[in-house]
C-alpha cells in the first residue's frame, strides 16, 4: 500500500511539473539588484495567483507558470513604485529583467494583502489564505503549511529553526504568549495574516542593546469580519458504539483596539489535554529570566514528589476538566492591563509493566533485575492566575508590573507487584501514596528609561515566595532497609507484618533578585553595559519519618530520620559588557565578578561558604547575508543546589531509596559552548539550520550510593571528575513548485557522566566519602533521524509521507524505534473534508528481549452544512485498537524499559457550531 501511495504521489507531481515552464530573472533598481523584492503572477483568466517568489541576495527570482497562458505580473519593494504588466508566458523557459523606479513609497498593506510571503525588515508576513485549502480547523493546521514553520505534537512552534517564545493576537499576548493554548484553540477561519517577529524584544528601547537574535515572537492578524465581534466555536462529541466517551469544547474570542477577551473550556475523557502537569510546572507566567546573564543559577524547587507524567498524552484512562480566560484592556493609549486565569483537573489511570536493571559499576552489565507491574490512579488539580500592568507614555519610558500565582493539589495512589532477580527475598506487593499542595507567588517590577541618545537605564526586581508540602507513604511486605551499615545509616524500623512507612516534608522558599543596568552608546554601532545585581534566597526544610505499626500505633523512628534545616544564599555581582558591530560581525564579550556568601544551619551549628569568582561570557554573530548567519555563545555558570541536599537526616525518596544529605556541599561550575548556523533562501524557499553544543561540568554534585538488590542508600558529594555532553542537530527544509514541501532532520546527543557506588571493601562508618567509592563512568548516545515529503494542493488530496528512526544506546544496550508515518487531508467537496494520520512503530533492543510492533490510525469525515454555521464530524482515534506502547530511559545506575497501557479505540460524533 505504501509503495502504491508513493508512486501515485510521484506521478501526480511529475504531471503537475510537466505542464509548467519557468520564468526567471532579476529585479533591480537603476543601480543594483534588490534583495527580498516580491514578485507574483496572477492568472488573467481566473484572477487567481498562480506563482510567487522573493528575490535572493543577487536579486534573482523564479516562477513556475503554465505555458501559453496570459498573466498579470506584479513586483514590489518597499520605497519603490509597484510594477504591473500583462505578460503571456511562452512555451519555453524565459529570462526577464524587471526594473523598479525609486521615490514613491508603496503602501505596505497593499503588498501584504497580495503576496503569500512578504519580508519587511525583521518581520515575515504570511498571507494565510495563500496556503490553506479549507481543511484547516485550528491555527496549528495553518502553521504546518507555511514554509519555514514547524509545529510539534505538543504545540511548540519553530520558525527558521528557532522556538517561538511568545504568541500574540492583534498585538495582545494570548495567555501570556503560550503557544500550545494558541495553536490548539484559535480557529483557522479567523486568520488573515501570520506575522513572525524576528529579533524580538518586548521593550522597544532595549532592541539593539540586548542580544535578541534568537528571540522569535508570532502575531496573528484577524480577518476584518472577526474584529469587534465575538467569534470562535462550540463543539460537543459523544461516542458511537462501545464506551462512554464525551468532549465539550467551547472557544470564544473578542478583539477590538481597546480590549480583548479569550475564553476556552474543555471537558473530556478522550485523552485530550489542553495543558498537562508538565506544562503547569514549566509555565513561568512570562517572567523574564533577567538574572541569567549574571552567570549564577540557584535551584529552589526540586522537592516535589516526582508524580508520574503522561507519556504521549496517553494512559489507560484520562479525564480532563479545563477552563481558562484571558483579557487585555487599555484604559489609555499608554496604559495596558492584562491577565489570565487557568483551572485544570485531571483524573488518570495508568497501567505499566517495567523492567529495571541495576548495572554493575565495573562491567556495566546488569547485576540485579526488577520487574514491576504497576497500577496507578492519579488526580491533579491546578490553577494559575496572572495580573499585569504596562505603562508606556512615550518612547523613553517603560514600566511593567506582573504578579503570578500557581497553586495545585496532587494525589497519587499506586499498587504494584515487584519481582527481583536474582531472588533476594524482595518479591512482594507494594502500595504507595503521594500527596502535595504546592503554592508559589511571583511578582516583578521592570523600569526602563532613555535619558537621551547616549544613555539608557533599566531596573528590574523580582520576588518569589514558594511552599511545598509533599507527603509520601509506602506499605511493603518486606523491610526495605534491614541493614544499612553502608555509611553508618540506620532507618530503625520495628518488626511488623507490613512495613507502613510515612514521610512528611515542608519546604518554604523566599527569593529576591534585583538588577540595575546602564547602557552608554559609544557610537551608533557600539555600547558599554554596566550591571549591578544581587540575589538573596532563604529556604527552610523540615521533614520526619514515622512508621505505622500493625496495631495502628506510631513508631517515630530514630532522631536521624528528622530534619530542620535553614539555608541562606547571597550573591552580589558587578558585570561589564562591550558590544560592537564591525562589518558583518557583532561581538558582545563580558565578564561578571561575584561575591558569594551562604550557610546552612542544622543540629545547632552553621556551615559557611564564602568566596568570589569571575565568570566570563561571549556572544558573537557573523551575519553572512541577510538570511544567513553564524552564532557563537560561551558562558560560564556557577550552580548552587537547594536546601534539601544539605539535610543530614534521612529522607525517603521512594520505597526503595533512602537518602542522606551533605551539609558540606559546594557549588558546581558549568562551561557551555554553542555554535548555530542558519540559512533561509527565499529564492527557492530552502531552509538549512544546524547547532552543536558542548557542555563541561566540574565539581558536580553526584550521588554516592550503596545497593542491596534494588534497594538503594545514598548521599551526595562534589565530584572531582568532569561530566561532559555534546548535542547536535541539523535540518533541511524546502518548499518547491509551490505545492511541495520536503524536509530531513537529525538530532544527536552524547553524554558521559560519573556515578559513584559504595565499595563494600572500603569499610563502614560515617567517614565513608566519594574517595572510597567505585567510580562508574556511563556514556549515553541518542540519535533521531526524520525525513518527510508532503504536498499543499488547493483541490487535490494532500499527503505527507515520512520516516523516523530513533536509536538510544545505554550502557551496552541499544533500543531502536522505526516509525514510518502518513498524513492526509482532502477537501472532497466544498463541504466535505477527510483527514487521516497513520503511524507504525517497531520497537526493539539489540538483545531482542523487547520486540514489539504497534500502530495508530486516526481518521475523520467532516461535513459543513452549506451556508450554515453547523458542522458534523464522525471519526475516531486508535482505530486499530492498539493496546500499549513502549518506553525506555537511562538513570544514573540503571536502565529502564516499560510497556504501558493506553486508551482503546473509540468512535465519536462531533457537532460544531461556529460563531
Amino acid at each position: 500500500m505504501k509503495h502504491i501511495v508513493s508512486a501515485l504521489l510521484l506521478l501526480i507531481s511529475a504531471t503537475a511539473l510537466a505542464q509548467n515552464v519557468k520564468l526567471s530573472g532579476i529585479i533591480k533598481d537603476s543601480i543594483a539588484p534588490l534583495e527580498m523584492a516580491n514578485i507574483m503572477a496572477i492568472n488573467k483568466a481566473t484572477n487567481a495567483m498562480e506563482s510567487y517568489g522573493i528575490t535572493d541576495d543577487a536579486g534573482r527570482y523564479q516562477l513556475s507558470l503554465k505555458a501559453n497562458t496570459a498573466y498579470i505580473l506584479k513586483a514590489s519593494y518597499i520605497g519603490y513604485a509597484a510594477f504591473e504588466e500583462e505578460y503571456t508566458m511562452p512555451a519555453a523557459n524565459t529570462v526577464r529583467v524587471i526594473t523598479l523606479k525609486a521615490g514613491i513609497e508603496l503602501d505596505a498593506l497593499e503588498i501584504v494583502s497580495e503576496m503569500p510571503v512578504t519580508i519587511k525588515g525583521d518581520t515575515i508576513v504570511y498571507n494565510s489564505d495563500s496556503f490553506t485549502n479549507g481543511t484547516e480547523r485550528k491555527l496549528e493546521d495553518v502553521l504546518k503549511k507555511l514554509p519555514g514553520v514547524e509545529v510539534d505534537s505538543d504545540g511548540n512552534v519553530k520558525v527558521e529553526g528557532k522556538s517561538v517564545t511568545k504568541l500574540m493576537v492583534e498585538g495582545k499576548d494570548f495567555f501570556d504568549g503560550d503557544t500550545k493554548l494558541g495553536v490548539k484553540n484559535i480557529p483557522a477561519d479567523a486568520l488573515d495574516k501570520v506575522e513572525v517577529l524576528r529579533n524580538y524584544n518586548e521593550v522597544s528601547q532595549m532592541k539593539g542593546l540586548e542580544n535578541n537574535e534568537e528571540n522569535v515572537a508570532m502575531n496573528i492578524k484577524l480577518k476584518e469580519g472577526k474584529k469587534n465581534f465575538w467569534f470562535g466555536d462550540i463543539s460537543a462529541s459523544a461516542s458511537i458504539g462501545e464506551g462512554e466517551r464525551y468532549l465539550v469544547n467551547p472557544k470564544l474570542f473578542y478583539y477590538n483596539p481597546k480590549y480583548s477577551i479569550n475564553v476556552i473550556g474543555n471537558i473530556n475523557n478522550t485523552g485530550e489535554l489542553p495543558l498537562s502537569m508538565q506544562d503547569y510546572f514549566n509555565m513561568t507566567g512570562g517572567f523574564r529570566n533577567f538574572m541569567r546573564k549574571g552567570g549564577t543559577t540557584v535551584n529552589v524547587g526540586s522537592n516535589d514528589l516526582g508524580m508520574l507524567t503522561l507519556r504521549n498524552n496517553r494512559a489507560k484512562n484520562i479525564e480532563t476538566k479545563f477552563g481558562a480566560a484571558n483579557f487585555s484592556y487599555n484604559p489609555s493609549k499608554a496604559w495596558t492591563i492584562s491577565g489570565f486565569g487557568i483551572f485544570n483537573s485531571n483524573r488518570n489511570e495508568m497501567e505499566t509493566h517495567t523492567r529495571n536493571q541495576i548495572l554493575n559499576p565495573q562491567t556495566n552489565e546488569p547485576e540485579t533485575t526488577q520487574t514491576v507491574d504497576d497500577r496507578t490512579s492519579q488526580r491533579t488539580d491546578f490553577s494559575l492566575f496572572k495580573l499585569s500592568s504596562s505603562y508606556v507614555p512615550n518612547s523613553n519610558f517603560h514600566l511593567d508590573y506582573d504578579a503570578f500565582l500557581k497553586s495545585s493539589r496532587q494525589t497519587e495512589e499506586a499498587a504494584m507487584y515487584s519481582s527481583v532477580f536474582p531472588e533476594t527475598g524482595q518479591s512482594q506487593d507494594i502500595y504507595t501514596g503521594k500527596k502535595q499542595n504546592p503554592f508559589s507567588f511571583n511578582q516583578n517590577l521592570n523600569l526602563y528609561y532613555t535619558l537621551n541618545d547616549k544613555n539608557v537605564f533599566s531596573f528590574q526586581v523580582q520576588q518569589l515566595y514558594q511552599e511545598e508540602d509533599p507527603l509520601y507513604t509506602a506499605n511493603l511486605q518486606n523491610n526495605p532497609f534491614p541493614n544499612t551499615d553502608a555509611g553508618g545509616l540506620n532507618l530503625g524500623l520495628a518488626p511488623s507484618l507490613r512495613y507502613d512507612i510515612n514521610q512528611k516534608r515542608f519546604v518554604k522558599t523566599n527569593k529576591f533578585d534585583a538588577r540595575a543596568d546602564y547602557y552608554y552608546m559609544l557610537t551608533p554601532k557600539s555600547n558599554i553595559n554596566l550591571t549591578l545585581g544581587a540575589t538573596h534566597s532563604y529556604q527552610n526544610f523540615d521533614s520526619y519519618l514515622f512508621q505505622v505499626l500493625d496495631d495502628d500505633s506510631t513508631n517515630d523512628l530514630d532522631n536521624n530520620t528528622k530534619n530542620n534545616v535553614s539555608y541562606s544564599f547571597n550573591d552580589v555581582f558587578a558585570a561589564l559588557h562591550f558590544k560592537f558591530i564591525t562589518g558583518k560581525f557583532t561581538f558582545n564579550p563580558g565578564v561578571a565578578a561575584h561575591s558569594y556568601s551562604s550557610y546552612n544551619e542544622q543540629l545547632g551549628t552553621k556551615v559557611h561558604q564564602d568566596f568570589t569568582r569571575v565568570l566570563p561570557d561571549v556572544y558573537a554573530v557573523y551575519q553572512i547575508k541577510k538570511s544567513e548567519r553564524l552564532l557563537y555563545t560561551y558562558n560560564m555558570t556557577t550552580e548552587f543546589t537547594d536546601v534539601a541536599r544539605f539535610a543530614q537526616g534521612l529522607v525517603l525518596n521512594n520505597y526503595s531509596s533512602l537518602f542522606q544529605g551533605n551539609r558540606d556541599l559546594e557549588n558546581a561550575l558549568y562551561q557551555n559552548h554553542s555554535l548555530d548556523y542558519f540559512k533561509y533562501n527565499m529564492f527557492n524557499f530552502t531552509q538549512i539550520f544546524g547547532n552543536i553544543t558542548y557542555s563541561h561540568r566540574m565539581d558536580a554534585i553526584k550521588n554516592l550510593s550503596a545497593f542491596s538488590g534494588i534497594n538503594q542508600v545514598g548521599t551526595v558529594e562534589n565530584s572531582n571528575f568532569a561530566d561532559e555532553a555534546i548535542t547536535g542537530r541539523a535540518g533541511y527544509n524546502r518548499s518547491f513548485a509551490r505545492y511541495y514541501k520536503a524536509s530531513v532532520s537529525a538530532n544527536v546527543s552524547w553524554s558521559r557522566f560519573n556515578n559513584f557506588r559504595f565499595d563494600n571493601g572500603a569499610g563502614t562508618g560515617e567517614d565513608v566519602t566519594i574517595d572510597d567509592a567505585i567510580r562508574q563512568v556511563n556514556e549515553q548516545f541518542s540519535q533521531t533521524y526524520t525525513a518527510s515529503f508532503g504536498t499543499n494542493y488547493k483541490t487535490w488530496p494532500n499527503l505527507e509521507l515520512g520516516y523516523s528512526v530513533n536509536i538510544n544506546d545505554y550502557a551496552n544496550s541499544k533500543f531502536y524505534t522505526h516509525s514510518p508515518f502518513a498524513r492526509m487531508d482532502y477537501l472532497l467537496t466544498p463541504n466535505i473534508t477527510l483527514t487521516a494520520d497513520y503511524t507504525y512503530n517497531h520497537y526493539y533492543n539489540n538483545a531482542r528481549t523487547s520486540d514489539n510492533e504497534y500502530d495508530f490510525l486516526n481518521a475523520y469525515v467532516m461535513y459543513a452544512i452549506p451556508n450554515s454555521k453547523w458542522e458534523f464530524k464522525v471519526g475516531g482515534t486508535n482505530l486499530l485498537n492498539t493496546g500499549s506502547l513502549n518506553d525506555d530511559s537511562f538513570s544514573q545506575f540503571s536502565t529502564r524499559t516499560s510497556r504501558y497501557t493506553i486508551q482503546p479505540r473509540y468512535l465519536l460524533l462531533n457537532i460544531r457550531y461556529s460563531l
